[in-house]
Order: C-alpha cells, then structure tokens, then sequence
C-alpha cells in the first residue's frame, strides 16, 4: 500500500480499532443452562465461521490479485457438524474471475507447519456438481455440501486455486493468522511446501463457512470493530472475545443449544464513516476499513446463515477518527438496532471501551473532550436499556477502576485500546448467554 509509514504501523499493530462494551444489563427468557425445551431437533444448516470483507487496497497483493495461484486459509469454526460448505465472494471485485479448483481439510496437527494439511480429512468441494466455476462480478458462491465431520472448536482449512487473473481482490485484513500463497493448482496437495508465500493478513475472497447440525441451535452475530477482530490478542491462537465466547457457550451450555458465532467485525470499522475518509492525527484511511455500519446490514448482518441474535459493539472509532458528536453517535446505534429489530434478531449492545493513551501515528488522539463523548454515550446506552433487548457493559468490564478512562493494565494489549487475551476474556465473560441461547 502506498501510504505513510506511520500508518501502515498503525494498520498492523492494530491501533485502528473500535471498542466494545459488555456487562448485561437486561435481558429476558430461559436461562442458557435450562435450554429450548420442546425446539424442533431437525437437521439445520448453521454458520459456524464468517468474515466481513472489503474491496482490495489501492496497491500490492490485494490490489493485484491473484493469477495461476493457490491460497490455503486457515479458519477456527465455533461450532461442530456432519457435513460442510462454504462460501466464497466477489462483491467488491470489478470482474467476473475463475474458481478452478477448491478443497476443504482439516490441519494436520502432527506436523509444526500450519499450511499442512490431513490427507485423511481432505474433501473435494464442487459448486453444482462442478469442480470450476466462474463467479461472477459482485456474486457469492455457495459450495455443494461434502461429508466431513467437524468437532466444536475446530480449525479448518480451505484451499482455493485461481487459474486466471482475478483483478481486484476482495478480502478480510486482520486475520491474526497465517495464511498462504503458492503457484498453480496446489489445492489438493497435503504439504504446504509448495506455498512459498506467508501471509500475516488476508482471507481472499473467503465470507463463510457453515456445517450441518442435527438441532437448531442458531448461530450469533457479532458486528464490531477491531477490539472483536482480535488487534492485541496472540497470533494464530484464536482468542479474540467472539472465539472466548464460543468457548464459553460450550462449557457452560447443554451441547444441542449452543449456536455458532460468527465474528463479523472489522478493524477500523464506524457507525456512519468510510474507510477511506481520513480522520484525526493525520490519518488518511484506507479501502480495507470498508464500508460505514449501515451499508453494511444486508451483506454481513440480514445475510448469515440461521442467525438470531447480534452483539453490536460500534462507536469508539468514530469518536477518536472523526470527532463525532455524543448525538450522531447515539443516534446511529438506535437506528441500527431498530433495523436489526424489526428482522426479528436480538440485539446486544455494547458500550464504549477506555483509549486513554492511545497514539494516532506520532499524535495522541485521546482527549478530553472525546473521552465525555464516549461518557455521554455509555450514560445513554445504560439509562436508556429499555431501548435494547440488552446493554453489555464492556467499559466496566475493562477499564481501570483506579483511571476508567484507561485500560486495566493487564487487560492492555500494548496500544491503550484493544484488550490483550485477557482483557478478551473479560469482555466474552459479559455476554448474558441467556439471551443468545434459543
């Protein structure tokens, strides 16, 4: 990418973030313990994994695209199935590409390399009974279903090879996890020698993967910034707070009802701005940011496979990029959780997190007045609870009680905005599982 230094920095050490909020606050229905009693047991289709994605950057790998390439994805589903598929998406590229061959695998775990797979696992995925397609500009793929049982809590791994140049990619940036680039067809090959490319970002075109359940346990949304992304957790380890709550919903939930949960968040993510726009501390934004929350709903929120309630946790990036107004910034979240209502989800809302210290660049962009914006709008959120079918105290569950306009100290993972694994845990134990339980 073509941009200062400072930002790209700032990119990857994940000092473009969003905050969250959690600590129930209301909430309704059988405890998570007590079940769904008489639901209906028939097989559903869930998903147990998603990423939101964005166009490609105006330069480099995600701008170029990929030619006579393979790509090897690593994701970590939530929840376990007899059958798998998955999806893969072209919204934001600018021509229709080739999808020459796709497989889908489990690692193999007695090897140290991550880009090895398990022959013993791997399954050939065809899109209508073919092994190639061709996607169309701005179009999603839906795989066939293969025979492929999958544990709770497990990593899988998705190999796409593109015979034929894609152009502009579409993708998710923040992974928190390795994955990998070869040339020509290496999709079915177990080794991962021949992916000579390692990539610390980067799912490309990849939006979901869902498997089949034998009871309809739902799955759940989170719609949020970079503190859900994962920016400050531990690389390749999966303990971003969506993946903490999954594992929580598994210890503590009967296994028939626990639901997927489908991290759709996204670094640098804001209610109502563009990532492109540039914002306070010289920031100058990026394609990657993506697009601002509402224009969001249909693709990354309506579209989900089976789900039934929505964590949304926005805001903190429109208070330290842009400045907003404690107004704008309530009157965004009320309008985004009346449109989610009103599809019939329930809706969790968090309030806004600490970033005492956190520096835009070489320039701190914490001040003052931003911080009683972010006061204004938790004082709203938990005054005004009735509004949400839950408010989740994220603030109290982070910050410091000694300076709450802080990170506790051991919960910062080193910016002063986005909570460390532990900070993580914090903020997936302010989930109520009562309310995302059905």
């Amino acid at each position: 990418m073509n941009y200062p230094k400072k930002w790209r920095s700032l990119i990857a050490t994940g000092l473009l973030a969003a905050v969250a909020s959690t600590v129930v606050v209301a909430s309704s229905g059988a405890t998570a313990e007590q079940g769904s009693g008489g639901r209906d047991s028939s097989p559903e289709w869930v998903g147990t994994w998603a990423a939101a994605v964005t166009r490609g950057n105006n330069s480099g790998s995600t701008f170029n695209g990929l030619s006579n390439q393979s790509v090897r994805m690593i994701v970590h589903g939530s929840v376990g199935g007899s059958k798998v598929r998955i999806r893969l998406t072209n919204l934001h590229g600018e021509k229709a590409f080739t999808v020459g061959h796709a497989t889908v695998a489990m690692p193999d775990t007695t090897t140290p390399a991550l880009s090895d797979i398990d022959a013993s696992t791997l399954q050939e995925l065809t899109f209508g009974g073919s092994s190639s397609f061709v996607l169309p500009k701005g179009a999603e793929l839906l795989s066939d279903p293969v025979d492929l049982r999958v544990a709770n809590d497990q990593d899988l791994v998705v190999s796409v090879y593109f015979p034929t140049p894609t152009g502009l990619t579409t993708f998710h940036s923040t992974t928190r996890q390795n994955n990998y680039v070869g040339v020509g067809d290496l999709a079915s090959v177990p080794g991962g020698e021949g992916y000579t490319t390692v990539r610390t970002c980067c799912w490309f075109f990849l939006s979901g993967v869902d498997v089949l359940r034998k009871d309809a346990a739902g799955s759940v949304i989170v719609f949020a910034d970079s503190l859900a992304d994962g920016h400050g957790t531990t690389f390749n380890a999966n303990m971003r707070w969506p993946d903490q709550l999954s594992d929580r919903l598994q210890r503590r939930v009967r296994p028939d009802d626990v639901p997927g949960v489908l991290n759709i968040s996204r670094g640098g993510a804001r209610l109502t701005h563009e990532g492109i726009e540039p914002g306070d501390g010289g920031f100058t934004g990026f394609p990657e940011l993506g697009e601002n929350a509402f224009a969001r709903l249909n693709e990354d929120v309506f579209s989900e496979t089976s789900a039934h309630a929505v964590i949304m946790d926005l805001g903190i990036n429109d208070i330290w990029m842009n400045n907003d107004s404690p107004d704008t910034i309530i009157a965004a979240i009320r309008q985004l959780n009346q449109q989610i209502k009103q599809r019939g989800y329930t809706v969790l809302v968090g309030t806004l997190g600490p970033f005492e210290g956190l520096n835009g660049g070489s320039a701190l962009v914490w001040t003052p007045e931003k911080e009683a914006t972010r006061q204004a709008v938790n004082s709203y959120l938990r005054e005004h609870r009735d509004e949400f079918d839950a408010v989740v105290d994220f603030d109290k569950a982070v910050r410091d009680p000694a300076a709450p306009s802080k990170l506790r100290p051991e919960f910062d993972g080193g910016d002063h905005i986005h909570p460390n694994d532990l900070g993580s845990k914090a903020m997936a134990d302010a989930i109520p599982l009562d309310l995302i339980v059905r």
